[in-house]
């Protein structure tokens, strides 16, 4: 931030709303989530480590509540009775604190048969709606709000409902999704090839590089769904090679897999805080076992252990308190990675990065498990030991046959031991770059007014590391002084080739046994094929799993004026296929971001002329008809709709009556005529025979019963988007649009007015101040 007191200002914000306990002094908090231990104390003081969220609000309170982060419920049982106890456990866990997740793939798919043929399911869709509103209706202990993950293997016949169901109307809002994708699969993907599915529910034919298609259109334009690359999420791990342990699904950020029951504690080691002699050219990472990153490995893996045991009676479910009894899964982390990076001058991504990467993490891991055998030769082995846990590919390459050999003798305390979570809140309460991503910005615009009230001026205020850069080098800190242009190696998330990207999580993932949680931020005019070909590069690389999110796509939905940069994968030949890639479904939403076929208006998020200020969205929906381009213009104020238009590029016998259609809702809608009103008079016209036919053969009409009522239903789409994305209540909304350099305005964090919100694991959060969508 802009001054040292600005960060301590910081740091105490997001102490005092989210970990700080019934009035404590910091120095009785650092007691109470240290469990008193000096070594641990001394770490958290110095903000070298932290454990994860719910450790440090919940730890020695007395509450009811859990310390741990991560559970999952594994594969969901297709009875009802099933069905209805894990929605029983989700809210359980959800009001002890804990985030949920869950496997679909096992639930039958709509249309199957029920009790001999009497009846036919319904499918996915309605479990997935009351998981969603269980998760909308049980706080997390009146601490935060439930986190949930919902996961659907890729070969399941319910695939493109999966998909598409946060895109269509507003019914699945609570929960992150993700596919979870075979190497066969992948392989077929990848190649083009049909795949013949055989299940109890019948034998059926998929197209999986259609399939995974429609994932990268929808992830293209929404953030998700995520992917989950099953064959290597569920067998790289210390238990690999026992039967007995089968990882299932994950918790709601990924970071977690976790067979059925499982539970995690979490914990981060701020690498940036171990650089010595940082932004200097003989700075280098202290790696020491005394007091480098090595010796906090040993303290916080030891520190977790402990945590876990004080944690045994406060899961809320046995079966869960069953399993953190029987393997002990502890999650040691890192954050500040990007930081580090910076300090020693090197660029993220870059081959020198990688490779030190590649050689940081290793000794991190190998100090992990060396760290579990000590403790088990004080303490024990976890009581579901095996020797086959030396068996797993991750043992064998982190280790010779000799010190192997040595291992057995003592075992391992735990069965899981690093974990890289996005460390959201803490890292940004410690001011640092969060878990293993880069950075997000480097500055952000600060308004002060003259003195005659009249002149604003705007100036740069550096933050994080880029502050510590502009410290070191002694530049000027009053307004309106130039400072100095960073070095190269300052670069931000979404300027990094996504090849990049993903090859550094892949080097990461060879020594965490676990999960990494992290987010691909790509350019807004990437291409869907862009995506496509990220996934499959993602699943070639060795990654478990991998999520993407496009700027300005429309999950925030409102655009800055910045001139959009076209990034690059890397690969100059698979830059040039996408740019060359075939108009289709998804070119049609490609082509939103540009407003050369907009007749009048601005693209969708723009904004119109100052006394109007209304926010734009815009839709694509198929109908009997033909296609139509919907845009739509509501007032920030109360989000009421001001207008519509229907872009050039629809198609279809209507085309001239959906214009004309077009200008009567917006005259309504200047007229004052109410939203409500509006969509009511749409949805009442009679259906369409053509309309219906051609849904019920064909499955690819957007919703709704004609062409007025698939308007209506898109537009109460946007509207609902809108209310979700700027939070309108009275207090609030005045707060989230503030004057940006060019005088227009734009989404702002309600708590500090920063400009630059990302999107990253499910939420919109503001990497400046903490704040964020999902508390």
């Amino acid at each position: 931030m802009g001054s040292q007191n600005d960060e301590n200002a910081l740091m105490n914000t997001i102490w005092e709303r989210k970990y700080r306990y019934n009035g404590e002094s910091y120095d009785e908090w650092l007691d109470r989530v240290s469990g008193k231990n000096p070594k641990v104390r001394e770490l958290i003081k110095d903000h070298k480590a932290l454990f994860g969220g719910r450790t440090l609000a919940n730890r020695n309170t007395g509450k009811k509540a859990t310390y741990s982060n991560c559970y999952s419920l594994g594969f969901i049982g297709d009875s009802l009775d099933e069905i209805m106890q894990a929605n029983t456990d989700i809210a359980r866990t959800f009001k002890a604190q804990g985030g949920q997740g869950l496997s679909l793939s096992h639930i039958r798919p709509k249309g199957s048969p029920i009790q001999n043929g009497q009846f036919y399911s319904d499918g996915i869709l309605p479990f997935m709606k009351i998981f969603n509103q269980t998760t909308a209706s049980i706080s997390q202990g009146g601490a935060r709000k439930g986190a949930l993950i919902m996961t659907l293997n890729a070969k399941h016949k319910e695939v493109d409902t999966f998909i598409h169901c946060k895109a269509n109307d507003d019914q699945i809002t609570k929960a992150n999704l993700s596919l979870e994708l075979d190497d066969d699969f992948m392989r077929a993907a990848e190649e083009g090839k049909a795949l013949e599915v055989k299940d109890k529910w019948g034998d059926y034919t998929i197209e999986p590089r259609e399939i995974l298609r429609s994932a990268a259109e929808n992830a293209w334009d929404w953030g998700e769904p995520g992917c989950i690359f099953t064959n290597r999420f569920r067998n790289y791990n210390i238990m690999e090679k026992d039967p007995a342990y089968q990882i299932e699904s994950c918790n709601p950020c990924g970071e977690q897999p976790l067979p059925a029951g499982g539970a995690c504690n979490l914990a981060s080691i701020n690498l940036s805080a171990y650089v010595v002699n940082p932004f200097e050219k003989d700075a280098y990472l202290n790696m020491s076992k005394e007091d480098g990153v090595l010796a906090a490995v040993d303290t916080m893996v030891e520190a977790l252990d402990e945590v876990l045991d004080e944690n045994l009676a406060n899961h809320p479910l046995e079966k869960q308190r069953e399993m953190a009894r029987d393997y002990r899964n502890v999650g040691l982390g890192i954050m500040g990675m990007g930081d580090m990076l910076i300090m020693l001058g090197l660029t993220y991504g870059s081959k020198a990065s990688l490779k030190f990467m590649d050689d940081t993490m290793n000794q991190i891991y190998r100090q992990a498990v060396l760290t579990s055998n000590r403790l088990a030769k004080e303490k024990g082995k976890f009581p579901k030991y095996t020797e086959a846990v030396w068996d797993s590919e991750i043992m064998r390459s982190h280790f010779s046959d000799e010190e192997i050999s040595e291992l057995k003798k003592d075992g391992i305390r735990n069965c899981s031991l690093l974990s890289i979570a996005p460390s959201g809140s803490i890292a940004t309460m410690l001011n640092i770059s969060t878990g293993s991503e880069p950075n997000f910005a480097f500055h952000y615009m600060r308004k002060t007014e003259s003195l005659n009230g009249d002149v604003p001026t705007y100036y740069k205020v550096y933050t994080g590391i880029a502050e510590k850069y502009m410290k070191h080098i002694g530049a000027g800190k009053k307004e309106n002084v130039k400072n100095p242009e960073l070095p190269d190696c300052f670069v931000a998330a979404g300027d990094i080739p996504w090849k990049q990207r993903v090859d550094m999580q892949a080097v990461l993932q060879k020594h965490v046994d676990t999960g990494i949680s992290s987010t691909v931020n790509l350019p807004e005019n990437a291409t869907v094929e862009d995506v496509m070909n990220l996934f499959i590069y993602a699943w070639k690389k060795g990654c478990k799993g991998i999520t993407v999110f496009r700027d300005n796509c429309r999950r925030i939905g409102i655009l800055t004026k910045d001139e959009p940069k076209k990034q690059s994968s890397g690969n100059e030949a698979a830059d040039k296929k996408g740019a060359e890639a075939p108009a289709d479904a998804a070119g049609d939403r490609k082509a939103e971001g540009a407003a050369a076929d907009v007749p009048k208006g601005p693209k969708r998020g723009e904004i119109l002329p100052p006394d109007d200020s209304c926010i734009g969205l815009k839709r694509t929906i198929t109908t009997g008809c033909g296609t139509l381009h919907i845009e739509a213009f509501f007032r920030p104020e109360d989000g009421s709709l001001y207008e519509t238009y229907f872009s050039k590029g629809s198609t279809g016998g209507c085309n001239s009556f959906m214009t004309g259609l077009s200008r009567m809702v917006s005259l309504a809608a200047r007229g004052g005529v109410p939203f409500e009103k509006i969509i009511d008079q749409l949805q009442s016209t009679i259906p369409c025979v053509s309309y219906v036919s051609r849904h019920v053969t064909k499955g690819d009409t957007s919703r709704g019963t004609c062409c007025p009522s698939a308007i209506a239903f898109a537009l109460t789409d946007m509207h609902n988007q809108i209310i979700r994305m700027l939070k309108f209540s009275p207090d609030i909304a005045d707060e989230a649009n503030v004057e940006t350099e060019d005088s227009g305005t734009r989404r702002a964090c309600p708590d500090c007015g920063n400009e630059d919100l990302v999107y990253t694991n499910g939420c919109i959060i503001c990497p400046k101040c903490g704040w964020s969508r999902c508390d």
